[in-house]
Protein backbone atom coordinates (compact mmCIF):
# COMPACT_ATOMS: atom_id res chain seq x y z
CA UNK A 1 0.00 0.00 0.00
CA UNK A 2 1.30 3.74 -1.04
CA UNK A 3 1.96 5.99 2.20
CA UNK A 4 0.95 9.34 1.82
CA UNK A 5 2.37 12.17 3.28
CA UNK A 6 0.38 13.12 6.94
CA UNK A 7 -0.74 16.83 6.39
CA UNK A 8 -1.80 16.66 2.69
CA UNK A 9 -1.69 12.93 1.28
CA UNK A 10 0.86 13.42 -1.00
CA UNK A 11 2.72 9.54 -1.37
CA UNK A 12 5.80 9.28 0.19
CA UNK A 13 6.85 6.10 -1.74
CA UNK A 14 6.52 5.48 -5.79
CA UNK A 15 6.28 2.88 -7.92
CA UNK A 16 6.70 3.85 -11.27
CA UNK A 17 5.32 0.19 -12.86
CA UNK A 18 1.89 1.27 -11.05
CA UNK A 19 -1.19 2.54 -12.34
CA UNK A 20 -2.77 3.60 -8.97
CA UNK A 21 -5.29 6.17 -8.48
CA UNK A 22 -4.45 9.55 -7.91
CA UNK A 23 -0.76 9.64 -7.97
CA UNK A 24 0.32 7.13 -9.76
CA UNK A 25 -1.85 7.07 -12.49
CA UNK A 26 -1.40 11.38 -12.35
CA UNK A 27 2.18 10.43 -13.17
CA UNK A 28 1.89 8.23 -15.86
CA UNK A 29 -0.74 10.50 -17.99
CA UNK A 30 1.66 13.37 -17.27
CA UNK A 31 4.75 12.19 -18.50
CA UNK A 32 2.95 11.00 -21.46
CA UNK A 33 1.45 13.82 -21.80
CA UNK A 34 4.29 16.22 -22.28
CA UNK A 35 6.38 13.28 -24.26
CA UNK A 36 3.71 13.35 -27.01
CA UNK A 37 4.45 17.45 -26.85
CA UNK A 38 8.40 16.89 -26.70
CA UNK A 39 7.79 13.97 -30.37
CA UNK A 40 5.53 16.74 -31.77
CA UNK A 41 8.20 19.61 -31.73
CA UNK A 42 10.97 17.94 -32.31
CA UNK A 43 9.55 15.58 -35.13
CA UNK A 44 10.80 18.34 -37.85
CA UNK A 45 14.41 18.49 -37.23
CA UNK A 46 15.04 14.76 -38.19
CA UNK A 47 13.59 15.55 -41.57
CA UNK A 48 15.22 18.83 -41.97
CA UNK A 49 17.39 17.38 -44.98
CA UNK A 50 14.03 17.12 -47.19
CA UNK A 51 12.10 19.77 -45.99
CA UNK A 52 15.18 22.00 -46.57
CA UNK A 53 15.63 20.89 -50.33
CA UNK A 54 11.26 21.15 -50.95
CA UNK A 55 11.01 24.59 -49.30
CA UNK A 56 14.43 25.96 -50.42
CA UNK A 57 15.38 26.80 -46.85
CA UNK A 58 18.60 28.37 -46.35
CA UNK A 59 20.87 28.30 -43.04
CA UNK A 60 19.51 31.13 -41.76
CA UNK A 61 16.11 30.42 -42.43
CA UNK A 62 16.86 26.58 -40.53
CA UNK A 63 17.88 28.90 -37.59
CA UNK A 64 15.62 31.54 -37.43
CA UNK A 65 13.14 28.09 -37.59
CA UNK A 66 14.96 26.66 -34.91
CA UNK A 67 14.81 29.64 -32.58
CA UNK A 68 10.97 30.46 -33.49
CA UNK A 69 10.22 27.08 -31.92
CA UNK A 70 12.08 27.78 -28.62
CA UNK A 71 10.46 31.73 -28.35
CA UNK A 72 7.11 29.86 -28.71
CA UNK A 73 7.62 28.00 -25.64
CA UNK A 74 9.11 31.15 -23.07
CA UNK A 75 5.80 33.36 -22.79
CA UNK A 76 3.49 29.86 -22.71
CA UNK A 77 6.09 28.49 -19.94
CA UNK A 78 5.47 31.70 -17.63
CA UNK A 79 1.72 31.79 -18.53
CA UNK A 80 1.51 27.62 -18.10
CA UNK A 81 2.78 28.51 -14.25
CA UNK A 82 -0.17 30.89 -12.83
CA UNK A 83 -2.52 28.76 -14.94
CA UNK A 84 -1.80 26.15 -12.97
CA UNK A 85 -1.75 28.21 -9.37
CA UNK A 86 -5.63 28.95 -10.85
CA UNK A 87 -7.04 25.86 -12.70
CA UNK A 88 -4.91 23.48 -11.57
CA UNK A 89 -2.33 21.35 -14.14
CA UNK A 90 -4.64 18.70 -15.41
CA UNK A 91 -6.99 21.66 -17.14
CA UNK A 92 -4.21 23.52 -18.24
CA UNK A 93 -1.83 20.32 -19.72
CA UNK A 94 -5.08 18.74 -21.61
CA UNK A 95 -6.40 21.80 -23.08
CA UNK A 96 -3.02 23.27 -23.97
CA UNK A 97 -2.06 19.82 -25.55
CA UNK A 98 -5.88 19.81 -27.74
CA UNK A 99 -5.37 23.21 -28.22
CA UNK A 100 -1.66 22.84 -30.18
CA UNK A 101 -1.84 19.34 -32.03
CA UNK A 102 -3.35 20.77 -35.10
CA UNK A 103 -0.39 22.87 -35.68
CA UNK A 104 1.66 19.79 -36.17
CA UNK A 105 -0.82 18.77 -38.50
CA UNK A 106 -0.47 22.14 -40.45
CA UNK A 107 3.75 21.04 -41.01
CA UNK A 108 1.80 18.83 -43.92
CA UNK A 109 0.57 21.86 -45.18
CA UNK A 110 3.67 24.71 -45.11
CA UNK A 111 4.60 25.73 -48.86
CA UNK A 112 7.08 28.87 -47.99
CA UNK A 113 9.92 29.69 -45.44
CA UNK A 114 7.93 32.41 -43.69
CA UNK A 115 4.90 29.77 -42.96
CA UNK A 116 7.73 27.18 -41.69
CA UNK A 117 9.36 29.49 -39.72
CA UNK A 118 5.32 30.48 -37.92
CA UNK A 119 4.50 26.38 -37.99
CA UNK A 120 7.97 25.99 -35.57
CA UNK A 121 7.06 28.82 -33.53
CA UNK A 122 3.02 27.86 -32.80
CA UNK A 123 4.24 24.18 -32.19
CA UNK A 124 6.77 25.69 -29.46
CA UNK A 125 3.75 26.71 -27.38
CA UNK A 126 3.31 23.02 -26.22
CA UNK A 127 6.27 22.47 -24.24
CA UNK A 128 4.94 24.97 -21.43
CA UNK A 129 3.44 21.55 -20.50
CA UNK A 130 6.78 20.93 -18.94
CA UNK A 131 5.65 23.20 -16.23
CA UNK A 132 2.40 21.72 -15.16
CA UNK A 133 4.03 18.46 -15.44
CA UNK A 134 6.38 19.59 -12.73
CA UNK A 135 3.93 20.88 -10.51
CA UNK A 136 1.74 17.91 -10.93
CA UNK A 137 4.16 15.80 -9.63
CA UNK A 138 5.57 18.22 -6.94
CA UNK A 139 1.33 18.41 -5.72
CA UNK A 140 1.14 14.52 -6.03
CA UNK A 141 5.01 13.60 -4.01
CA UNK A 142 6.28 14.40 -0.39
CA UNK A 143 9.23 16.48 -0.26
CA UNK A 144 11.12 13.56 -0.06
CA UNK A 145 10.94 11.91 -3.00
CA UNK A 146 9.66 14.80 -5.34
CA UNK A 147 13.24 15.18 -6.58
CA UNK A 148 12.76 11.31 -8.01
CA UNK A 149 8.79 12.25 -9.41
CA UNK A 150 9.63 15.03 -11.24
CA UNK A 151 12.98 13.70 -12.23
CA UNK A 152 11.10 10.19 -14.03
CA UNK A 153 8.41 12.15 -15.19
CA UNK A 154 9.90 14.88 -16.75
CA UNK A 155 12.87 12.93 -17.86
CA UNK A 156 10.75 9.95 -19.60
CA UNK A 157 9.10 12.91 -21.18
CA UNK A 158 12.18 14.47 -22.50
CA UNK A 159 12.99 10.94 -24.32
CA UNK A 160 9.88 12.28 -26.90
CA UNK A 161 12.47 14.36 -28.45
CA UNK A 162 14.93 11.55 -28.87
CA UNK A 163 12.12 8.69 -29.94
CA UNK A 164 11.03 11.07 -32.41
CA UNK A 165 14.84 11.53 -34.36
CA UNK A 166 14.55 7.83 -34.45
CA UNK A 167 10.62 7.22 -35.54
CA UNK A 168 10.00 10.46 -37.76
CA UNK A 169 13.01 9.24 -40.31
CA UNK A 170 11.39 5.55 -40.17
CA UNK A 171 7.59 7.00 -40.79
CA UNK A 172 9.18 8.58 -44.15
CA UNK A 173 10.72 5.81 -45.66
CA UNK A 174 7.66 3.70 -44.77
CA UNK A 175 5.58 6.13 -46.78
CA UNK A 176 8.13 6.48 -49.30
CA UNK A 177 7.73 2.16 -50.41
CA UNK A 178 4.14 2.73 -50.73
CA UNK A 179 6.09 5.02 -53.76
CA UNK A 180 4.61 8.06 -52.65
CA UNK A 181 6.57 11.15 -53.74
CA UNK A 182 9.31 12.54 -51.59
CA UNK A 183 7.79 15.82 -51.30
CA UNK A 184 4.72 14.42 -50.09
CA UNK A 185 6.17 11.94 -47.70
CA UNK A 186 7.09 14.30 -45.05
CA UNK A 187 4.09 15.81 -44.74
CA UNK A 188 1.88 12.84 -44.22
CA UNK A 189 4.32 11.91 -41.60
CA UNK A 190 3.01 15.05 -39.52
CA UNK A 191 -0.33 13.09 -39.27
CA UNK A 192 1.61 10.45 -36.47
CA UNK A 193 2.50 13.47 -34.17
CA UNK A 194 -0.58 14.97 -34.00
CA UNK A 195 -2.91 12.20 -33.63
CA UNK A 196 -0.62 11.41 -30.45
CA UNK A 197 -0.68 14.04 -28.97
CA UNK A 198 -4.52 14.88 -29.53
CA UNK A 199 -5.07 11.43 -27.86
CA UNK A 200 -2.73 12.33 -24.53
CA UNK A 201 -4.45 15.53 -24.01
CA UNK A 202 -7.51 13.68 -24.04
CA UNK A 203 -6.38 11.37 -21.08
CA UNK A 204 -5.46 13.91 -18.85
CA UNK A 205 -8.96 15.71 -19.35
CA UNK A 206 -10.74 12.29 -18.70
CA UNK A 207 -8.44 10.78 -16.22
CA UNK A 208 -6.35 12.64 -14.50
CA UNK A 209 -6.57 14.08 -10.86
CA UNK A 210 -5.10 17.42 -9.53
CA UNK A 211 -4.25 16.42 -5.99
CA UNK A 212 -4.65 13.53 -3.93
CA UNK A 213 -7.58 15.05 -2.56
CA UNK A 214 -9.46 15.63 -5.59
CA UNK A 215 -9.78 18.88 -8.15
CA UNK A 216 -7.78 21.84 -7.80
CA UNK A 217 -10.18 24.56 -6.54
CA UNK A 218 -9.24 27.68 -4.82
CA UNK A 219 -10.91 27.98 -1.40
CA UNK A 220 -13.07 31.03 0.13
CA UNK A 221 -9.81 31.22 2.36
CA UNK A 222 -7.66 31.78 -0.06
CA UNK A 223 -9.49 34.31 -1.59
CA UNK A 224 -10.03 36.42 1.20
CA UNK A 225 -6.22 36.38 2.27
CA UNK A 226 -5.69 38.17 -1.53
CA UNK A 227 -4.11 35.20 -2.84
CA UNK A 228 -4.97 36.71 -6.66
CA UNK A 229 -2.87 35.90 -10.09
CA UNK A 230 -0.97 39.46 -9.12
CA UNK A 231 0.20 38.48 -5.39
CA UNK A 232 1.02 34.88 -6.81
CA UNK A 233 3.19 36.35 -9.66
CA UNK A 234 4.59 39.22 -7.52
CA UNK A 235 5.79 36.89 -4.71
CA UNK A 236 7.12 34.40 -7.27
CA UNK A 237 9.23 37.06 -9.29
CA UNK A 238 10.88 38.93 -6.27
CA UNK A 239 12.36 35.72 -5.34
CA UNK A 240 15.96 35.93 -6.83
CA UNK A 241 16.51 32.11 -6.32
CA UNK A 242 13.92 31.75 -9.40
CA UNK A 243 15.99 33.69 -11.11
CA UNK A 244 19.29 31.99 -10.79
CA UNK A 245 17.38 28.68 -11.14
CA UNK A 246 16.16 30.02 -14.60
CA UNK A 247 19.42 31.02 -15.52
CA UNK A 248 21.12 27.88 -14.44
CA UNK A 249 18.29 25.82 -15.83
CA UNK A 250 18.44 28.01 -19.60
CA UNK A 251 22.31 26.14 -19.73
CA UNK A 252 21.35 22.85 -18.80
CA UNK A 253 17.86 22.36 -20.84
CA UNK A 254 18.00 25.12 -23.05
CA UNK A 255 21.38 23.55 -24.32
CA UNK A 256 19.44 20.16 -24.85
CA UNK A 257 16.76 21.42 -26.59
CA UNK A 258 19.45 23.38 -28.87
CA UNK A 259 21.44 20.10 -29.41
CA UNK A 260 17.78 17.90 -30.16
CA UNK A 261 17.15 21.22 -32.75
CA UNK A 262 20.81 20.59 -34.53
CA UNK A 263 22.39 17.22 -33.40
CA UNK A 264 21.05 15.10 -36.87
CA UNK A 265 22.32 17.90 -39.14
CA UNK A 266 25.35 17.99 -37.36
CA UNK A 267 25.68 14.12 -37.79
CA UNK A 268 24.56 14.17 -41.19
CA UNK A 269 26.67 16.92 -42.29
CA UNK A 270 29.77 16.50 -40.64
CA UNK A 271 30.81 12.75 -41.21
CA UNK A 272 28.06 12.38 -44.32
CA UNK A 273 25.64 10.15 -43.07
CA UNK A 274 22.27 8.97 -44.56
CA UNK A 275 19.21 10.46 -42.89
CA UNK A 276 18.22 7.24 -40.47
CA UNK A 277 22.20 7.06 -39.32
CA UNK A 278 21.91 10.40 -38.64
CA UNK A 279 18.13 10.21 -37.13
CA UNK A 280 19.54 7.14 -34.98
CA UNK A 281 22.66 8.73 -33.31
CA UNK A 282 20.47 11.64 -32.52
CA UNK A 283 17.60 9.63 -31.31
CA UNK A 284 20.50 8.11 -28.29
CA UNK A 285 20.92 11.84 -27.53
CA UNK A 286 17.71 12.36 -26.33
CA UNK A 287 16.92 9.21 -25.74
CA UNK A 288 18.89 9.14 -22.68
CA UNK A 289 16.27 10.76 -20.83
CA UNK A 290 14.74 7.69 -19.81
CA UNK A 291 17.05 7.66 -17.24
CA UNK A 292 19.57 10.72 -17.52
CA UNK A 293 16.87 13.01 -15.74
CA UNK A 294 15.43 10.69 -13.09
CA UNK A 295 18.87 9.86 -12.26
CA UNK A 296 19.37 13.83 -11.67
CA UNK A 297 16.24 13.66 -9.21
CA UNK A 298 17.86 10.93 -7.44
CA UNK A 299 21.04 12.36 -6.73
CA UNK A 300 19.30 15.36 -5.68
CA UNK A 301 17.33 13.44 -3.06
CA UNK A 302 19.87 11.77 -2.13
CA UNK A 303 21.68 14.30 -1.60
CA UNK A 304 19.18 16.13 0.25
CA UNK A 305 18.63 13.45 2.99
CA UNK A 306 22.64 13.20 3.85
CA UNK A 307 23.77 16.99 3.47
CA UNK A 308 20.29 18.99 2.97
CA UNK A 309 20.26 21.54 0.93
CA UNK A 310 23.52 22.05 0.66
CA UNK A 311 24.01 18.55 -0.92
CA UNK A 312 21.57 19.47 -3.30
CA UNK A 313 23.44 22.76 -4.29
CA UNK A 314 26.43 21.18 -4.85
CA UNK A 315 25.43 17.83 -6.67
CA UNK A 316 23.59 20.96 -9.55
CA UNK A 317 27.07 22.80 -9.55
CA UNK A 318 29.01 19.26 -10.19
CA UNK A 319 26.74 17.74 -12.69
CA UNK A 320 26.11 20.74 -14.37
CA UNK A 321 30.21 22.18 -14.78
CA UNK A 322 30.92 18.27 -16.06
CA UNK A 323 28.20 18.56 -18.81
CA UNK A 324 29.63 21.58 -19.84
CA UNK A 325 33.07 20.39 -20.20
CA UNK A 326 31.88 17.40 -21.92
CA UNK A 327 30.28 19.71 -24.39
CA UNK A 328 33.19 21.44 -25.12
CA UNK A 329 34.86 18.08 -25.91
CA UNK A 330 32.11 17.06 -27.78
CA UNK A 331 32.51 20.04 -30.41
CA UNK A 332 36.96 19.48 -30.69
CA UNK A 333 36.46 15.83 -31.74
CA UNK A 334 36.98 14.62 -35.70
CA UNK A 335 36.54 10.62 -34.96
CA UNK A 336 32.43 9.83 -35.43
CA UNK A 337 32.75 6.98 -32.67
CA UNK A 338 34.34 9.27 -30.33
CA UNK A 339 31.76 11.75 -30.82
CA UNK A 340 28.82 9.74 -30.17
CA UNK A 341 30.39 8.20 -26.82
CA UNK A 342 31.72 11.64 -25.71
CA UNK A 343 27.82 12.74 -27.01
CA UNK A 344 26.10 10.04 -24.73
CA UNK A 345 28.43 11.14 -21.89
CA UNK A 346 27.05 14.53 -22.62
CA UNK A 347 23.45 13.37 -22.95
CA UNK A 348 23.50 11.85 -19.33
CA UNK A 349 24.99 14.80 -17.65
CA UNK A 350 23.21 17.89 -18.77
CA UNK A 351 19.83 15.94 -18.74
CA UNK A 352 20.37 14.73 -15.03
CA UNK A 353 21.55 18.56 -14.49
CA UNK A 354 17.85 19.45 -15.10
CA UNK A 355 16.75 16.80 -12.84
CA UNK A 356 18.99 18.17 -10.06
CA UNK A 357 17.35 21.34 -10.81
CA UNK A 358 14.20 20.31 -10.33
CA UNK A 359 15.42 18.95 -6.93
CA UNK A 360 15.45 22.78 -5.77
CA UNK A 361 12.87 24.21 -7.10
CA UNK A 362 9.90 22.85 -4.72
CA UNK A 363 11.73 24.22 -1.77
CA UNK A 364 11.91 27.87 -3.08
CA UNK A 365 8.51 28.98 -2.24
CA UNK A 366 5.81 27.04 -2.22
CA UNK A 367 2.91 29.70 -2.49
CA UNK A 368 4.18 30.91 -5.83
CA UNK A 369 5.29 27.02 -6.56
CA UNK A 370 3.80 27.49 -10.02
CA UNK A 371 5.07 30.86 -10.82
CA UNK A 372 8.47 29.42 -10.03
CA UNK A 373 8.65 26.77 -12.06
CA UNK A 374 6.85 28.84 -14.85
CA UNK A 375 10.54 31.13 -14.05
CA UNK A 376 13.04 28.02 -14.54
CA UNK A 377 10.75 26.64 -17.06
CA UNK A 378 11.18 29.81 -19.22
CA UNK A 379 14.47 29.84 -18.44
CA UNK A 380 14.98 26.65 -20.27
CA UNK A 381 13.73 27.91 -23.13
CA UNK A 382 15.27 31.58 -23.13
CA UNK A 383 18.60 29.59 -22.65
CA UNK A 384 18.15 27.49 -25.91
CA UNK A 385 16.91 31.27 -27.63
CA UNK A 386 20.37 32.49 -26.88
CA UNK A 387 22.55 29.98 -28.09
CA UNK A 388 20.36 28.70 -30.88
CA UNK A 389 20.52 32.95 -32.25
CA UNK A 390 24.55 33.07 -31.36
CA UNK A 391 25.65 29.86 -32.27
CA UNK A 392 23.39 28.41 -34.45
CA UNK A 393 21.65 30.83 -36.84
CA UNK A 394 23.67 31.43 -40.04
CA UNK A 395 26.88 30.12 -41.37
CA UNK A 396 29.71 32.09 -39.38
CA UNK A 397 30.43 29.63 -37.12
CA UNK A 398 30.86 25.65 -37.59
CA UNK A 399 28.72 23.58 -35.97
CA UNK A 400 31.74 22.09 -33.97
CA UNK A 401 33.02 25.36 -33.15
CA UNK A 402 29.88 26.29 -31.69
CA UNK A 403 29.18 23.82 -29.79
CA UNK A 404 32.19 23.92 -27.91
CA UNK A 405 31.87 27.28 -27.34
CA UNK A 406 28.27 26.34 -25.76
CA UNK A 407 29.91 24.22 -23.31
CA UNK A 408 31.61 27.48 -22.17
CA UNK A 409 28.83 29.13 -22.05
CA UNK A 410 27.38 26.39 -19.56
CA UNK A 411 30.46 26.25 -17.95
CA UNK A 412 30.28 30.23 -16.87
CA UNK A 413 26.53 30.22 -16.00
CA UNK A 414 26.58 27.77 -13.48
CA UNK A 415 28.85 29.84 -10.76
CA UNK A 416 25.21 31.77 -9.73
CA UNK A 417 24.23 28.27 -8.12
CA UNK A 418 27.13 29.47 -5.58
CA UNK A 419 25.08 32.82 -4.71
CA UNK A 420 21.73 30.67 -3.66
CA UNK A 421 20.72 30.60 0.09
CA UNK A 422 17.72 29.49 2.07
CA UNK A 423 17.71 31.27 5.27
CA UNK A 424 16.24 27.77 6.53
CA UNK A 425 19.00 25.34 5.37
CA UNK A 426 21.50 27.61 4.31
CA UNK A 427 23.53 27.63 0.80
CA UNK A 428 26.72 25.93 -0.64
CA UNK A 429 29.29 27.49 1.74
CA UNK A 430 27.15 28.41 4.87
CA UNK A 431 24.77 27.04 6.83
CA UNK A 432 21.37 28.28 8.07
CA UNK A 433 20.68 31.76 9.78
CA UNK A 434 17.04 31.22 10.76
CA UNK A 435 15.19 27.85 11.76
CA UNK A 436 17.78 25.70 12.13
CA UNK A 437 16.08 22.29 13.17
CA UNK A 438 13.21 22.57 9.65
CA UNK A 439 13.88 19.62 8.00
CA UNK A 440 13.26 19.58 4.16
CA UNK A 441 10.44 17.49 4.57
CA UNK A 442 8.67 20.80 6.35
CA UNK A 443 8.87 22.68 3.28
CA UNK A 444 5.24 23.17 2.81
CA UNK A 445 5.53 24.80 6.15
CA UNK A 446 7.70 27.61 5.22
CA UNK A 447 8.79 29.95 2.45
CA UNK A 448 12.05 31.14 0.82
CA UNK A 449 10.55 34.19 -0.54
Amino acid sequence: MVRYHVHDDRATVFRPLSLASPHMLAFHLAWLNLFSCFFSTFSIPPLLPVIRHHLHLTPTDIGNAGIASFVGSIFSRLLMGPTCDLVGPRIASGTLSLLTAPVILATAFVSTPQSFITIRFLVGFSLANFVSNQFWMTSMFAPSIVGLANGLAAGWANAGSGVTQLVMPLVYSLIINFNVPSSMAWRLAFVVPAIFQAITGILVLAFGQDLPSGKYVRTKTQKTEGENVFKIVLEGLSNYRGWVLGLVYGFSFGVELTTDNNIAQYFYDRFNLNIEVAGSIAASFGVANLFSRPMGGVISDGLGRRFGMRGRLWGLWVVQTVAGLLCILLGRLNSLWSSILVMCAFSVFVQAAGGVIFGVVPFVSKRSLGVISGMTGSGGTIGAVVTQTLLFSGAHLSKQTSISLMGIMMVLCTVPVSFLYFPQWGGMFCGPSSDPDSPEDNYHLLDSG
